[in-house]
């Protein structure tokens, strides 16, 4: 092969954990590529123009809120390892946001002591115990490889009411969990601390400003960004990865391979025979429709001040794979005007994200899937604006609005079912059976937007630096 095209690393996928994972590797002098199928960077949260307006993909919120010099969290240690200012990404803390169940409504901000004020009034047996499931948490490893399969008979032990369980398991569900009702202890614990005890901000602008800090940096350190090149297959020899081929063919060397495709995805690439396979069990379901409404007024004239609602209709949280299209009954409501900013979005603007059956979705023909998802928008919004009091529905102040469901997560993303979370079988420490070829992004563990920064930096640290290279910061969810 051609010199010029053998690598130290290259790197599938120009999402968050790419980019991060480009950048480090470019910063210690590696030769790096980051290979991108589509013709936009971001990945799972990225951004797109329709009806001559710009809108965010995946973005609800950055998590693990931090404020400008504060030590020792998860934010500024990864701005820190990517060189990044605090500043430039011009962050607006939320409002506050909330948890709706029938008759019951919690609060939370960045300050910590709202959340436990709302359950000391709401739960006033309960609050010792939440001050107790709260020091576990702090207590917890969140970089550790390995811990409790499941989350809520740990959090039983110290919080006794069921509906106070279920309130603090829905936003940790919806932000994170690749798994049924509830997640893993770890990812449980590093959800609770970048929701709860850290909190919710936003990039003025939106992802794009966070995007195009990370590509500007890959690029000034010297590292080669490819859109429109997708990888069709990953090369093994001798039971390791030595590069990658492209769609049009073209054979590409490297010393390592970084995949952010996911776990069932990047076996899937592995060329040969005997190339291992994942079991069914570990093939990600969970997936969403989502639709973005643009409104003629601001979301607050309509009583929606939240910048985040969690709500479930019923007394019990259910997040599992819907028996219909969507489940109308939970979901989670971003609102882009309740964070602060210096230069709000010119339109009011809400998020609805709802459970959905990806095996409805996929292979419907277009007349009759174009109906059924606007059908399915409105239904949810209505259902959804039914569980706050004092709030209007959104639907007759809307002018215009754009849906997405598992069909087009499938498309943009590659992720089997249109699984936005992944596999529910995680691999923190990033290996495959593949030597040299190893996992970032959401099945690496750490999810949404700050840990999939993480999530780059820590295997470029691990996986494809000397070992004094750096050492990698630990938590970070989304």
């Amino acid at each position: 092969m051609d010199a010029t095209r053998r690598y130290d690393a290259l790197v599938i996928g120009a999402g968050m954990s790419g980019l991060a994972a480009g950048i480090r590797l470019a910063q210690f002098g590696r030769r790096v590529a980051v290979l991108e199928r589509h013709s936009l960077w971001g990945g799972l949260n990225s951004f797109y123009k329709l009806g001559g307006r710009h809108f965010d993909v995946g973005l609800h919120a950055l998590t693990n809120w931090a404020p400008k010099g504060a030590r020792g969290r998860p934010l500024t240690k990864l701005l820190r390892q990517l060189r990044l200012r605090h500043d430039d990404l011009r962050l607006g803390e939320q409002t506050w946001s909330e948890i709706a169940f029938p008759g019951t409504r919690l609060r939370f901000s960045n300050d910590h002591e709202l959340l436990r004020g709302e359950i000391r009034d709401a739960f006033p047996r309960e609050v010792d115990g939440y001050d107790r499931l709260v020091e576990r948490v702090r207590a917890t490893d969140i970089a550790a490889t390995q811990g409790p399969a499941r989350s809520r008979a740990l959090v039983e032990e110290h919080v006794g009411d069921p509906r106070l369980v279920d309130m603090l398991l829905l936003p940790i569900c919806y932000y994170g969990s690749a798994s049924e009702d509830e997640p893993d202890w770890i990812q449980f614990a590093t959800l609770f601390q970048a929701l709860y005890l850290e909190g919710l901000c936003r990039p003025e602008g939106g992802i794009r400003r966070l995007l195009d800090l990370l590509r500007g940096r890959f690029l000034e350190e010297g590292g080669e960004l490819r859109m429109r090149t997708g990888v069709r297959a990953i090369r093994v020899e001798g039971g390791r990865a030595v590069g990658v081929t492209l769609d049009d063919g073209t054979e590409l060397a490297a010393e390592h391979v970084l995949s952010s495709a996911g776990w069932v995805e990047t076996l899937g690439l592995v060329e040969g025979a005997d190339a291992p396979r994942p079991a069914p069990a570990e093939h990600g379901r969970l997936s969403f429709l989502e639709s973005i409404s643009v409104l003629d007024r601001d979301p607050r004239e309509l009583g929606i001040g939240a910048a985040t609602a969690f709500y479930a209709r019923g007394e019990r949280m259910r997040y599992r794979v819907p028996a219909d299209d969507v489940d109308l009954d939970s979901g989670v409501i971003s609102v882009p005007t309740n964070f602060a900013a210096d230069e709000p979005p010119p339109e009011g603007l809400v998020r609805l994200t709802v459970l959905a059956r990806p095996d409805r979705w996929m292979d419907r023909p277009e007349d009759e899937y174009r109906r059924a998802k606007e059908d399915a928008a409105r239904r949810a919004i209505e259902a959804a604006a039914g569980c706050f009091d004092g709030w209007s529905s959104w639907e007759d102040a809307t002018v215009f609005r754009d849906t997405f469901t598992p069909r087009t997560i499938r498309q943009f993303t590659g992720h089997v079912n249109g699984a936005v979370y992944g596999s529910p079988a995680k691999r923190r420490d990033g290996a495959t059976p593949i030597r040299d070829l190893s996992l970032i992004g959401t099945d690496q563990g750490y999810l949404g937007v700050v840990g999939a920064l993480i999530s780059g930096i820590t295997i470029a640290n691990r996986q494809a630096l000397t070992p004094a290279a750096s050492t990698a910061p630990a938590g970070g969810s989304a």
